[in-house]
C-alpha cells in the first residue's frame, strides 16, 4: 500500500469490497480476422517522426509492409542456462552490478 494511499480520506474508500470469480471464456470464431500487430491503422500521421523541415508528413503503413524482425524487438530474449561462467550468468552478473551502481550512485546525492 502506498503512502499516499494510507491517509485518503476514508470517505473516498469503496465500504464493500465485491469479488468476482471468471467465467468461461466464449470461443472466437476461426480466425476470421488477424489481429493487427501495430497500435495505429494505415495512414495514420506519425506526430514526432517527422524532424525535418519542409518534408511531407510521416504516415503508418500496414503491417504487411513491415519487416517481420520488427515485430520481435520488444520480446523479451531468453538466454538458456549454459552453467558457471556462461553467457547467461554474465548477462546476469552485469544487470546486478549495473543496478548496484545506480543505488550508490543515488545514494551519493542524498
Amino acid at each position: 500500500m502506498s503512502l499516499l494511499r494510507a491517509f485518503r480520506p476514508s470517505c473516498l474508500r469503496p465500504l464493500c469490497k465485491t469479488r468476482s470469480y471468471a467465467t468461461k471464456a466464449a470461443t472466437k470464431p476461426a480466425a476470421a480476422e488477424p489481429e493487427p500487430k501495430s497500435s495505429c491503422p494505415p495512414n495514420t500521421v506519425l506526430v514526432g517522426v517527422n524532424y525535418l523541415k519542409d518534408q511531407p508528413p510521416v504516415l503508418a503503413l500496414p503491417d504487411e509492409e513491415y519487416p517481420d524482425w520488427l515485430w520481435k524487438l520488444l520480446e523479451k530474449k531468453e538466454l538458456p542456462y549454459d552453467g558457471p561462467g556462461g553467457k547467461a550468468e554474465k548477462v546476469r552478473l552485469r544487470k546486478e552490478n549495473r543496478q548496484r551502481i545506480r543505488e550508490q550512485n543515488f545514494l551519493k546525492t542524498q
